[in-house]
């Protein structure tokens, strides 16, 4: 791709799954990385391993290991002041970090409402404040890319904090490319659908789970987490230099209502 080589990247939950993908399709692509995790150190440190390992063609490419919880507001700012420390600037932010929670909504707790918000929307909105301060101070362009979900429109019966964090994401991705569009700073967001990650453990495990969830998607499989980094990469590039404001759904044709794949009256 295009424009990457040489930049700075920080990815938010990238210890695992979709964020480790991207951390490690955007070190081969010849960025710096910086792994934000929350709770695994060892899994962070297989991230910057393997990120270094695919970058080894890549000369002076880095990697920096960042503990932090996106929900608390110090741990962002810590977060930023150690990459610009480091590096000295930041050219691109993954707001990658989520959690969900399955639970009936009139069972939802206000301590858990408010956790999934709290990670999945106002930590994203945090990070991007914190990037675009640091843009404007140094007068320089930059690229925030939100990892959203296909939920961002599709209702999720259960997951209700979550859907409603991800519809909260779309608006975000919009409102901060339009505000910010003139002064070089592109906002975009990428919208996995069905993705074999960790996270997802319980249906891919699960021979029944898993026909029943692919039965929905129009390409008839799962994605990969390379896949969704892939997406990342290019709204990075400069190949998406006149993209903003932007969803990006990878998502075998999910959001294309699978259920009229066969014609019939209406």
């Amino acid at each position: 791709m295009k424009g990457l080589t040489g930049k700075t990247a920080l990815i938010t939950g990238a210890s695992s799954g979709i964020g480790q993908a991207i951390a490690i399709r955007l070190a081969q692509e010849g960025c710096n990385v910086v792994i934000n995790y929350r709770k695994s150190a060892q899994e962070a440190e297989d991230t910057s391993e393997r990120a270094m390992q695919t970058a080894c063609q890549k000369s002076n490419v880095r990697s920096l290991l960042i503990q932090g919880d996106v929900s608390k507001e110090e741990d962002i700012l810590n977060m930023f002041n150690q990459t610009i420390e480091t590096f000295g600037s930041l050219d691109i932010l993954v707001n990658n970090a989520g959690i969900q929670k399955e639970c009936p909504s009139h069972e939802v707790t206000a301590k858990d409402f408010d956790n999934i918000l709290s990670i999945n929307l106002r930590g994203s909105f945090l990070c991007a404040r914190e990037m675009i301060k640091h843009c404007l101070s140094q007068n320089r362009a930059g690229i925030i890319i939100n990892v959203s979900s296909v939920h961002e429109i599709i209702p999720r019966p259960l997951y209700a904090s979550y859907s409603i964090s991800k519809g909260g994401m779309e608006n975000l991705t919009k409102t901060l490319a339009l505000e910010y569009a003139a002064r070089g700073i592109r906002v975009n967001a990428i919208a996995p659908g069905a993705t074999i990650t960790p996270i997802n453990q319980d249906w891919i495990d699960h021979p029944e789970k898993k026909a029943m969830v692919e039965s929905h998607i129009p390409m008839a499989r799962s994605g990969t987490a390379e896949e969704m980094a892939a997406g990342v990469a290019f709204l990075a590039s400069d190949d998406a230099s006149y993209i903003t404001g932007q969803t990006l759904f990878i998502d075998g044709g999910l959001t294309l209502y699978a259920d009229f794949r066969e014609a019939w009256s209406a």
